[in-house]
Formats: structure tokens, C-alpha cells, sequence
């Protein structure tokens, strides 16, 4: 499929060459990385050497890394009841914003009941008098606020957000898996109390993940019991494979971070000046901060998924910024509480780079992307 050009990294990314070569050794390795015999050791060094990587990544310790078998299952370990950090009471209750991911919207293991949602502006950012407001005089609680919205892109002001959640009594919970690898930060400059990442989002292999826990957090209780892996935090036998890609990808993807950022962010500004000679084109986030590789645009009257079948059978890779269920096409829940009608929320296009990404792809989408809107918006006067 060399003919295709592919613009949806937010969703996942390639596999990096790093990663790919990594897991190949790994692949070789008969060893138990539990185990204490030479072919154990060998398993071990590679979990371990790999876990060193992802903590300096983000600013950790080696040892408050978690790895899991993916962002969902970071995100459910991290929402945990009782979790607390130094001499503050452990948390009672969930604030998630309005804008998370499904794994962090479903709550964890806390109770329904005991889960508070707060909105976001018109930008996609975080609304901090309602982060305020919802823990003013109320048990201590978890916060789970993203860092980079997977469909906006927009980077959430997580750090003064700390501040006030701080202030509160409680913890803050990062989900930081579509900001991974695209923008720099470290888990104690953002005041982080747990941080969740993802594999397959920055060049690694997908199942794997981790939560990464700041100094002192405690209160941590395993979703998978059994042997004592990974501290007795996650029991199972670690994908050593899959582990040491994500660490040769972690590494990879912070090496080239500041040199990709830049180059992708001119890519965006030249894929959306082209979007914008649509009438009534319209950037969402246009005016936050953004991922530099992230652009969800729609026009008036279009729909989502038949403008993706569009793209697709020119040989453009993209998706939508709607969710499907069951076959029914619902309005992106990130758009609709950012306060967009739901009938342009169905129409979000997201359009997502990478570090293969050349200007050459962004102009072929570009006239995709006219005959598409062209015939689209035509039928549908």
C-alpha cells in the first residue's frame, strides 16, 4: 500500500525501525525475565533497560514504572480508589473532564456514583473554576485531566490545574498517551501525582503501556493479581518483546522530538491553510495550544464518515472525529462539550501526521480533499 498516503498517527503509527530491531533480539530470548538463571537475566536487563528509558522520558524513577497491556489498562489501574501521596487522606472520589478518553470516562474502579465530570471551553481547554469549584468543600479526590486531546490536539493546562487540585486535597491523574513523544514534560514540572502512556502512539508496538507514579504516591491497588510482577502492581508475566520496543521507541521519538515538532507543525500550518479555501471551513482548537501534527476541521453540511470514504478511495488514510457504536455514527462527545451543535460535531475530519509525513502527502490530501468537498458538498445543497 505504498500508493497511500496515511494521516491518522493520532490513531496509531508505524513501527518504528528502532523498535522493530529491538523486538527482534527480544523475540530471540527464551528467558522467563522472572526467572534467576543467565537466560532470565538476559529477559530481565531488557524489561529493565527499557523501564529506565520510559521513566527518564517523562522525568520518573525507574522503579514507579508500571507497564501494562496498554493505555486502557494504565488509565483503569491509575483511576483506583484510596490512592494517596505523602500525609494527604487518601482520594474518595473521580473529577474527569469532559473531553477524556472512554477508558478514563468509564470511571475505573470508582463507584458511578462517586465520579463528577467538569466542562471545557469553547477552545477545548479545561475549565479551571469548574475544576475549582467541584472540589471546594467535597472529600479529597483523583483528577484525570489529558494532556493533549486525541482529536483536537489541544494541550490542557495541566500544570495550573495541578495547582488547584493540589490545593484541594487531591491528586492529578495525566493521561498523557497522544501527547507522548510529540511535546516535552516531565512528570514533576507538571506536578503530576500518575501518568499514563502508551506504546503504539510514538513508533512501539501495540499492547503495552504504562502508568507512571510520581515519588510518594501510595494506595495503588493491582487490577491483575496473581505472581508478583512488576512489584506486585501487575501480575502476569511481562511482554518482554513488546517492552523493549517501546523503550527503543520511547528513545527514538524523544531523540527526534524537537526537530519534528517544528517540521510537523509547518506541515499543519500549510495542510490548513489549503482546508481553509473550503467556504466555512473551520480548524477546531484553532486558537489553543495545539500538538503540533493535529488538525480537526469540518465545513458546513459535511458528514464525517462519508467524507473519510472519500479520502479513503483517493488513498488517504484519515478518521473521524466521530464515535461508532453498534454501526451508529454518534457526534464526537469532545466537540459537543466544547459546545459545537452536534450536527457539526458529526462532521469533524481529523487529520493527524507523522514523522514520515512529507509536503508532497499534504498536498496530495490537499486535492483529495477538493474533489471530496467538492462532490460532497454538492450533493448535499
Amino acid at each position: 500500500m505504498s500508493d497511500r498516503v496515511y494521516l491518522d498517527w493520532n490513531a496509531t503509527t508505524p513501527l518504528r525501525r528502532e523498535a522493530r530491531e529491538t523486538m527482534a533480539v527480544a523475540l530471540d530470548l527464551c528467558g522467563n525475565p522472572s526467572s534467576v538463571h543467565a537466560e532470565g537475566r538476559q529477559a530481565r536487563k531488557l524489561v529493565e533497560d527499557a523501564r529506565a528509558t520510559v521513566a527518564g522520558a517523562v522525568g520518573a524513577l525507574p522503579r514507579n514504572v508500571v507497564f501494562t497491556s496498554g493505555g486502557t489498562e494504565a488509565n483503569a489501574l491509575a483511576l483506583t480508589p484510596g490512592l494517596s501521596r505523602g500525609p494527604g487522606p487518601p482520594v474518595e472520589r473521580l473529577v474527569v473532564s469532559a473531553i477524556e478518553h472512554a477508558s478514563v470516562l468509564a470511571g475505573g474502579r470508582f463507584p458511578a456514583a462517586a465520579v463528577d465530570t467538569i466542562g471545557v471551553t469553547s477552545s477545548g481547554l479545561l475549565d479551571l473554576g469548574h475544576l475549582g469549584a467541584a472540589l471546594v468543600g467535597k472529600p479529597p479526590a483523583l483528577v484525570s485531566v489529558m494532556l493533549a486531546n486525541n482529536e483536537t490536539g489541544a494541550i490542557q493546562p495541566v500544570a495550573e490545574a495541578a495547582e488547584i487540585v493540589h490545593a484541594g486535597g487531591g491528586l492529578l491523574h495525566i493521561d498523557a498517551i497522544q501527547a507522548f513523544g510529540k511535546i516535552s514534560f516531565d512528570i514533576n514540572v507538571l506536578h503530576a501525582d500518575l501518568v499514563t502512556l502508551s506504546a503504539h502512539k510514538i513508533g512501539g508496538p501495540k499492547g503495552v503501556g504504562a502508568l507512571v507514579l510520581a515519588e510518594g504516591v501510595t494506595g495503588l491497588e493491582p487490577l491483575l493479581r496473581g505472581g508478583g510482577q512488576e512489584l506486585s502492581r501487575r501480575a502476569g508475566t511481562e511482554n518482554v518483546a513488546g517492552i523493549a520496543g517501546f523503550g527503543a521507541a520511547a528513545k527514538a521519538a524523544l531523540n527526534a522530538l524537537e526537530v519534528d515538532a517544528m517540521r510537523l507543525k509547518g506541515l499543519r500550518t500549510r495542510l490548513e491553510d489549503g482546508l481553509r479555501q473550503a467556504p466555512g471551513a473551520l480548524v477546531f482548537s484553532h486558537d489553543a495550544p495545539r500538538l503540533p501534527n493535529t488538525t480537526l476541521f469540518t465545513v458546513p453540511r459535511l458528514r464525517a464518515e462519508t467524507a473519510v470514504i472519500g479520502f479513503d478511495l483517493a488513498g488517504i488514510a484519515v478518521s473521524s472525529g466521530s464515535a461508532c457504536s453498534s454501526g451508529k455514527v454518534l457526534p464526537s462527545h469532545v466537540l459537543e462539550a466544547m459546545g459545537f451543535d452536534p450536527e457539526i460535531a458529526k462532521g469533524a475530519v481529523r487529520l493527524s501526521l507523522g514523522w514520515s509525513t512529507t509536503e508532497a502527502d499534504v498536498d496530495r490530501c490537499l486535492e483529495a480533499w477538493r474533489k471530496v468537498a467538492g462532490s460532497l458538498l454538492k450533493d448535499q445543497r
